[in-house]
């Protein structure tokens, strides 16, 4: 296997937002090769302990490697963080001490184009995180609905193209079957006018995005764990979220907001009667940027944005 190798993103910041406790318990939702949980794990005392998680077998691979030193204080399952609530309790875990997520597509996985994640290469149509899955992008490709490619591609890549682009891959389809990265991305750019393909990147960067979501389910699965992980936090604990997009921050604001300020009584209420107790805080008012010095090392960490939440106190 080539060197799995993740630059992680604004590694201070989520160290300080962590505040790692010598005996805590820290969660990565996102293991990748243990970019940050490395310098996680070098901050937890003799009683601290680590769990990794992440569906990739290869970042599982590299981060049993990168997190040995550590020896028993660390765990690591190969899992979605879909998965969490599950593993916890299986593991018989504390509460944590601390969550974080980096929702970023690790610059390995990009940069291996068999993976087909990368519209830089010309590649097999795959994009799975987990290989084990039947779902790959060629079925999403080649299998669905001029209609359903219209809406993935609004929906999950914001694509402004994405009727016509849709219209031409499934006029592309019935000629010969759409099998790699480079055909994908040569259909793209007959889709798209020529005057506005040099604005915004890629012409192809809005449709592998909203490709690569469809299947591997990300949406569904932040939507759904959010909630759950702010749920089991220990009191006082706090989960970090590293978003790339706006569809993924928004989803990380709302579901903040809401755990923070629960109540849904009509505004004239003089007293709260629906019983919606608020999980904690907000700790970022606004999401935490990575510096312009970051940003010109690492030009993949120029869309990140952090977010925490903090649990009550007294929780």
């Amino acid at each position: 296997m080539a060197e799995f190798s993740h630059t992680p993103v604004m590694l201070a910041e989520v160290l300080e937002n962590l505040a790692v406790k010598p005996d805590g318990l820290y969660v990565d939702g996102t293991l990748g090769g243990a970019g940050h949980a490395f310098h996680v794990c070098e901050r937890l005392g003799e009683t601290g302990r680590f769990l990794g998680m992440d569906r990739d077998g290869d970042a599982i691979e590299a981060a049993t490697k990168r997190l040995a030193p550590f020896g028993e204080k660390v765990t690591i399952v190969r899992a979605n963080y879909g998965d969490y609530p599950s593993v916890l309790q299986e593991l018989g875990l504390p509460r944590p001490s601390g969550i974080l997520l980096d929702l970023g597509v690790s610059s390995w996985q990009l940069d291996t184009a068999s993976r087909g994640f990368t519209y830089r290469e010309d590649a097999p149509l795959d994009m799975r995180m987990d290989v084990r899955q039947s779902l790959t992008a060629w079925d999403v490709i080649n299998t669905y609905s001029q209609q359903q490619l219209t809406d993935i591609f609004k929906k999950y890549g914001e694509e402004r193209f994405a009727a016509n682009i849709a219209k031409r891959i499934v006029e592309r389809r019935s000629v010969e079957t759409v099998n790699t990265t480079g055909q994908l991305c040569d259909i793209i750019r007959r889709a798209i006018p020529v005057k506005m393909q040099a604005a915004g990147g890629h012409p192809a960067k809005r449709v592998f995005q909203a490709v690569r979501i469809e299947v591997n389910g990300e949406l569904d699965v932040l939507e759904h764990t959010l909630d759950a992980m702010i749920e089991s936090l220990a009191p006082g604990g706090r989960l970090c979220v590293i978003t790339f997009h706006s569809l993924e921050d928004r989803i990380v604001k709302n579901h903040f907001r809401e755990n923070a300020n629960p109540c849904i009584c009509p505004p004239n209420f003089p007293v709260c009667t629906c019983g919606r107790v608020s999980k904690g805080r907000v700790v970022t008012g606004k999401p935490i940027l990575p510096t312009e010095e970051e940003t010109r090392d690492n030009p993949r960490a120029k869309s990140a944005k952090l977010r925490v939440f903090e649990r009550t106190p007294e929780a």
